[in-house]
């Protein structure tokens, strides 16, 4: 909050760090289930995106993230010519595409955060739809709690639940429109489809989170924050919202 409403330059900062630290605990994680995914490109990349996407835009943030998915892939292969001990080649494809997928899955969302910071009156955006997301996981755990009888899908969250998705999307929606009014200047509708969408993309974020933890083997991302998991554990349902907000954001002032 400090950042965004006193220097928004300064964002950048905070950007790196959950960017740069959520890549290091899924690559992390990987490598933990066996998928050699090179750490130390992997972070530096979603660091380098940041200051792309903030101070020249689009066009240089993707090339910056391209860019450092081919350093990914070309680091790993001089990993295996290096190796005494070749893996086989589909080991070694299977690195390659995961490697890809963490870039695509956190720098490249991730980057749509800075890119709305970034933008006249970004910082209020980026404020709001991280209320509305805060809203999602809100309505859907005390919906969910309180009335959850009908899962939603069992075989990736067993506790998720219709109840608690249903709750989640009221409760989007009121807060959208109380961002959308009294935050942003925009229509009262407009804060109904933020919401909308906004409570479809968290929820999706949470699932695809928890589909990899179980691809992987695993109950939590990291233990960075006690009781909670991994940083990518908190930041789940931001980073696809962050992407529809971005988006949203450029359909109303363009």
């Amino acid at each position: 909050l400090g950042t965004l409403l006193l220097f928004t330059p300064s964002f950048m900062v905070v950007a790196a760090f959950l960017l740069g630290v959520g890549v290091y605990e899924l690559t992390s994680a990987m490598r933990f289930a066996g998928r050699d995914v090179p750490r130390i490109p992997s972070v530096a990349v979603a660091i380098a995106v940041v200051p792309a996407a903030f101070l020249y835009g689009q066009a240089p943030a993707l090339f910056t993230l391209l860019g450092g998915i081919v350093l990914i892939s070309v680091w790993r292969l001089v990993e295996v010519a290096l190796a005494r001990q070749k893996p086989p080649a589909g080991n070694v494809v299977r690195d390659l595409t995961n490697g890809l997928f963490v870039q695509a899955y956190i720098s490249l969302l991730g980057a749509c955060v800075v890119l709305l910071s970034a933008q006249r009156d970004g910082n209020l955006w980026v404020i709001g739809f991280i209320l509305v997301v805060v809203a999602v996981d809100t309505g859907a755990y005390a919906t969910g709690l309180n009335l959850g009888k009908h899962p939603m899908a069992p075989r990736i969250s067993p506790k998720k639940t219709w109840e608690g998705f249903a709750g989640s999307v009221a409760a989007s929606i009121v807060v959208g429109i109380l961002v959308a009014v009294f935050m942003l200047g925009l229509p009262w509708w407009t804060g109904v489809l933020l919401g909308v969408l906004i409570s479809g993309s968290a929820t999706l974020g949470d699932l695809t989170e928890s589909m990899i933890k179980r691809d992987l083997g695993i109950k939590d991302i990291s233990s960075f924050l006690p009781g909670h998991g991994g940083l990518l554990d908190r930041i789940d349902s931001i980073l696809p919202s962050a992407a529809v907000a971005y988006v949203l954001y450029l359909v109303v002032n363009h």
